[in-house]
């Protein structure tokens, strides 16, 4: 059985067809990284709530209507963006924990039932570029 749609308290962003879903409870700076990624090159695929649905075995991340194209920058409000299309996820990031390890073990997070690999929050300023390399050129086991 397939498993429905999943709308998730999370922000998404898209680099070269492939998404960044970013979790975290409020105010733990999920925005903030996702507007610093964009920056980077990155497109917002969704912010604060990110539709999750599974095409073809991969689970594929997009913006509820109401909220595409939008992005809250805290302080200063709405913001627009050109919104990427639906994307296939391909790293989640936890900001709810702070990686303490120099060369972390391999995470996965199960995402409708797909094992998609997990990063924890690096306090430090390589974080975003880093997560813009992982979504370029994945990572060397």
């Amino acid at each position: 059985m397939v498993p429905g749609p999943q709308v998730l308290h999370a922000t998404a962003v898209a680099l070269e067809g492939r998404a960044l879903l970013i979790l975290g409870p409020s105010g733990s700076g999920k925005s903030a990284l996702a507007l610093q990624l964009m920056a980077l090159g990155a497109r917002l695929v969704s912010d604060d709530r990110t539709t999750v649905t599974l095409g073809d075995g991969h689970p594929v991340a997009s913006a509820p209507t109401a909220i595409l194209g939008r992005i809250e920058a805290r302080g200063i409000g709405i913001l627009a963006a050109e919104p990427a299309p639906p994307c296939p996820v391909a790293l989640v990031a936890d900001l709810a924990h702070a990686e303490t390890e120099r060369l972390p073990p391999p995470r996965q997070f199960d995402l409708l039932g797909i094992p998609i690999p997990l990063v924890h929050r690096i306090d430090s300023p390589h974080f975003p570029a880093a997560l813009v390399q992982y979504l370029r050129g994945g990572i060397v086991p």
